[in-house]
């Protein structure tokens, strides 16, 4: 149960971060992109770019930032999870981006191009 509620809780600021993305111009394209290698919580275009978005939110900083969760081993296998898509929807040398949105409570962190493969 508790899983669940978790999902539905991270969907919900999910959500929040793509309208916050849809404010500043890009274009929504899927929320929670799965495959064999994991997950993508937001595929979008920004401009000419192909935008990977992982979405982090904490009530408050008793677990540390949301930005810091997404360590070395999440941003490697968002990586492995992008170059799968990239393969399946047969998109060659498209330029991508990888962005992360921490939420603490009401506030909205974005970073552009956080990490790279």
């Amino acid at each position: 149960m508790k899983t669940d509620n978790r999902r539905s809780t991270g969907a919900a600021y999910e959500q929040a971060a793509g309208y916050y993305l849809e404010q500043l111009g890009y274009e929504i394209l899927e929320y929670n992109y799965r495959c064999r290698r994991g997950e993508i919580d937001i595929v979008a275009k920004d401009g000419e770019y192909l935008v990977f978005c992982e979405v982090k939110y904490r009530s408050d900083d008793q677990k540390g930032s949301p930005l810091e969760a997404v360590d070395a081993r999440k941003q490697k296998a968002i990586f492995r999870c992008a170059l799968f898509y990239l393969t399946e929807k047969h998109l060659g040398e498209v330029p991508c981006r990888f962005d992360v949105i921490g939420i603490e409570g009401t506030r909205i962190t974005h970073i552009k191009n956080a990490f790279s493969g």
